[in-house]
């Protein structure tokens, strides 16, 4: 009997997505629970499993965009699992008569050594050389194995990504081509045309929404580092002992960006068609980078954790959003939203709203400047701030207030309530 394997719900605004790698191939036996493929949408990634055991049968092949419910693979379970087989197989491997040994007339001394058999492919990757493999559509029949009995260590796999481009993974006699090749490259070579994944997709979307639907307006400062730094640096030893996890600078611009946001409440509002909604709770994006493109997890009641717990919480949405394992439930509900660019060198830049919020605040690279200090001239470590706000709902005296006491926490953190 064939079970279908369809494209679930993955979110309540998801109507499609995008196959973006298969981790099980047609013909390969699947357990319950194995993932067998990456679905990618505007949100996020999530890998599908399988739901029964049995042979795969794959329809709809990778890079290409399906519909919620739409079917992608069947499932044949009356089949099982070769275990016998390949038992079978490895006894044959082992009792196989070694040419030494080889009776007169079958391979005497001067016959040559068979050549050892490769291992197969199931049994020769590693998960993360099974990983590598999928993700950069590598054929491990390809790949040369320096590992113990011909095996695919993960070396051997980066090294194909890499020598890739030089064309060792394509055979010698494969003709050359003049027209565009799968990836859409020009047949001069000086351009390559591919799709935008959805995430990239919906991210030009918001960006285009949010320059047409809000009054944008940025306003700016500076802020002296040095007592952070300090108290930083004298805490780290004794909080990471604590705690398992580092004192970074985030944690204290959230706390900073909370007490403003109570300061100045209106900031921690959005106008929704007619009317302004007030938020009497304080859930912070943190915007984070990826090689996908930019996702903004939310770090929830940012006003009732600790020091340690938004580090926490902030290793934890990186780590997820580097392997793509971000929920839908991670990035949605925000009310205020902080981007540091300064980790990228960025001196000083005007964020974008993060569509409904009505305010973002930006952070830049920390830099030694002269600056005036009691009447004298001093180097200190200072931070540009950015913060770009609704006009429709924000005046500029309110904006700037907020930013003003960011500023004033950052530069006497003991404004700050600190718990460490």
């Amino acid at each position: 009997m064939s079970v279908e394997v369809k494209i679930p719900a993955v979110g309540e605004s998801i109507s499609s997505g995008i196959v973006s790698v298969w981790h099980k191939k047609s013909g390969d036996f699947v357990n319950a629970g194995d993932a067998l493929f990456t679905l990618e949408t505007d949100k996020v990634s999530t890998e599908i499993a399988a739901e029964t055991a049995g042979v795969l049968d794959t329809i709809v092949p990778e890079g290409q965009e399906v519909k919620i419910g739409e079917v992608v693979a069947t499932i044949d379970d009356s089949k099982k699992a070769p275990a016998a087989a390949s038992a079978e197989k490895k006894k044959e491997k082992t009792e196989a008569p070694s040419p030494q040994s080889s009776p007169s007339g079958r391979g005497g001394p001067e016959a040559p050594a068979k050549e050892k058999e490769k291992p197969t492919d199931g049994e020769t990757l590693s998960p993360a050389v099974r990983r590598i493999v999928d993700e950069e559509h590598l054929d491990p029949e390809k790949i040369s194995g320096t590992g113990p009995g011909g095996r695919i260590t993960k070396a051997d796999a980066l090294a194909a990504v890499q020598n890739r481009g030089a064309g060792e993974q394509k055979s010698d006699k494969e003709p050359a081509t003049a027209g565009p090749s799968a990836g859409g490259q020009s047949a001069d070579g000086r351009f390559v045309r591919k799709k935008m994944s959805p995430l990239r997709r919906k991210i030009a979307a918001q960006l285009v929404m949010a320059q047409h639907t809000a009054a944008i307006l940025t306003t700016f400062n500076e802020c002296d580092m040095s007592a952070v730094q300090e108290l930083r640096a004298k805490s780290q030893d004794a909080f990471t002992k604590k705690n398992g996890v580092k004192l970074g600078f985030m944690s204290f611009f959230i706390k900073a960006a909370v007490e403003a946001l109570k300061t100045v409440p209106v900031v921690n509002g959005r106008i929704e068609d007619e009317d302004f909604i007030q938020n009497n709770f304080y859930d912070i994006g943190v915007a984070v980078g990826t090689e996908r493109g930019l996702v903004v997890p939310i770090v929830r009641d940012a006003d009732k954790k600790s020091f340690a717990d938004l580090e926490r919480d902030i290793a934890g949405y990186a780590t997820k959003a580097r392997e793509g394992k971000l929920k839908i439930e991670d990035l949605t509900g925000g009310t205020f939203t902080i981007s540091n660019g300064g980790v990228y060198g960025s001196l000083l830049s005007t964020p974008i709203l993060n569509p409904p919020q009505s305010g973002i605040l930006g952070m830049h690279k920390i830099m030694p400047r002269p600056v005036a200090v009691d009447g004298k001239v001093e180097v200190r470590p200072m931070m540009y701030l950015a913060m770009s706000y609704d006009h429709r709902a924000i005046d500029g005296k309110e904006a700037v207030t907020f930013l003003i006491k960011v500023k004033e926490c950052i530069e006497d953190p003991k404004k700050l309530p600190l718990d460490f």
